[in-house]
């Protein structure tokens, strides 16, 4: 078995090719190995006052910053995490994307995006009641992230 790692600098997300002759069950392994570490997603913990939370990262619509602290906010809550924002952008998976200086938004609960060509763009989640602005510097790459998005699903 050869093993080739080849370096591509304009990729938007990290590819996988595993090339063979039949899916032993060696390779098969090796595929859920990787699965398992690409889709781990981080533990966080979430506080609310004198309590701790743990709910599954896909619960996140967003997170911001607000003063000191870093909050995620779900449809109808908003908790305080212990990370900086500089932290979460290294350790989240790829569907969440930078929308703001201080906020990082999940791309899989974007339910739509108003346009505002003179400044920031407002967008709106599903089952929420909650908007963030995309500030014009972010606007292009979560556009970019989006249309990978649809790719993905169709």
């Amino acid at each position: 078995m050869k093993i080739n790692i080849e370096t591509v600098e304009n990729l938007t997300e990290d590819e996988i090719i595993i090339r063979c002759r039949k899916p032993t069950k060696a390779i098969q392994k090796i595929c859920q190995l990787i699965a398992d570490e690409a889709f781990a997603s981080p533990k966080l913990v979430y506080y609310k006052k004198n309590e701790e939370y743990y709910f599954p990262l896909d619960d996140v619509l967003f997170f911001e910053t607000s003063g000191e602290n870093v909050y995620a906010h779900t449809a109808d809550d908003s908790f305080r995490i212990k990370f900086r924002l500089y932290e979460l952008v290294e350790m989240l998976p790829g569907h969440f994307v930078r929308a703001a200086k201080s906020t990082i938004i999940n791309i899989r609960h974007i339910l739509s995006i108003d346009r505002n060509l003179a400044s920031a763009s407002l967008v709106q989640f599903h089952g929420s009641h909650k908007k963030v602005y995309v500030s014009r510097l972010y606007y292009q790459t979560l556009k970019c992230r989006l249309s990978e998005r649809s790719n993905y699903e169709d």
